[in-house]
């Protein structure tokens, strides 16, 4: 039998998640006592009632209750006939006080508004679990579809290594630096083509702004570097079990430099056959407070 264990910190996916497996044909058991999944499991394996896959989500909603989740991840791994996988789902933690907001809920940890502290406190106790997790997902600039689409590769993809991500971001210094990323780069020393009136109004994803940028070799030059030490940097990411590696381009709007070099630097990884996934965060936002 399949077993998915989803947990992870609120507000970060785990309901969608669900949605998804259970689109996939596993029997979805929401919030469920990690002390009862055993229980759950005999029923489920009677011919009368058979259930060949099922995805149980289970977090600290169930109180007191979420401790013995370790304790049950360790026996079901020694279980027979079980094929388990935990799949732990995270979100930066201004994201989830973000999302929280945006549809007015209480954290279920508290009863109370999100907060940066909350979340901390969190993300502390369920540390453990995260650590017995086979997979992790950090849903912070994933789109449900996106996130379908991740949860796709890592379940019908094959596991491993090749489940890291490379996580690439370009940004505007003057909106703030983004507290997500590992890595950081700032671009502003390239040609900036704000200050080219053909090319202002246009944006790094564009060929024009693009040869712009690249037109005298630095950019190259940056690009090929970048790439060396971030690819000799990966193997340690993934031997010291992390599931993924955030790096941010910053130039001052992050609507021309930042946006072109992050392209450039994720087609490298891609050409390396890695999971990559861009976010442009600033990239409308000028015309947006116009």
């Amino acid at each position: 039998m399949k077993v998915v264990i989803i947990t992870g910190m609120s507000g970060a996916g785990r309901s969608r998640a669900a949605n998804w497996f259970e689109d996939q044909g596993y029997y979805c058991v929401d919030n469920m006592p990690p002390a009862l999944i055993d229980n759950f499991l005999e029923m489920a394996s009677v011919d009368t009632n058979r259930i060949d896959k099922v995805a149980f989500v289970a977090d600290l909603r169930s109180g007191s209750f979420f401790r013995k989740l370790a304790t049950t991840i360790d026996d079901l791994r020694k279980r027979p006939g079980i094929d388990l996988t935990v799949l732990y789902i995270e979100a930066a933690p201004k994201e989830i006080v973000r999302r929280y907001n945006e549809v007015r809920r209480n954290h279920p940890l508290t009863g109370a508004a999100a907060s940066l502290d909350v979340i901390e406190e969190e993300r502390q106790k369920l540390e453990e679990i995260r650590k017995k997790a086979d997979l992790v997902l950090d849903t912070t600039n994933l789109k449900v579809a996106e996130m379908n689409s991740e949860l796709d590769k890592m379940f019908f993809g094959g596991r491993g290594a090749s489940n890291f991500a490379i996580n690439i971001s370009s940004f505007g210094f003057k909106y703030g630096i983004p507290s997500e990323s590992d890595v950081m780069f700032d671009v502003r020393f390239l040609p900036n083509p704000y200050w080219v009136p053909s090319l202002k109004k246009l944006t790094g994803n564009n060929k024009k702004v693009v040869s712009y940028i690249f037109r005298n070799g630095m950019a190259d030059q940056f690009v090929d570097s970048v790439h060396i030490l971030l690819r000799a940097m990966v193997p340690g990411y993934i031997n010291e079990g992390k599931y993924h590696l955030n790096i941010a381009f910053g130039c001052t709007g992050g609507h021309h430099r930042s946006v072109a070099i992050a392209n450039a630097v994720a087609e490298k990884f891609k050409a390396d056959g890695m999971r990559v996934r861009v976010n442009h965060r600033d990239l409308d936002l000028q015309n947006k407070r116009k």
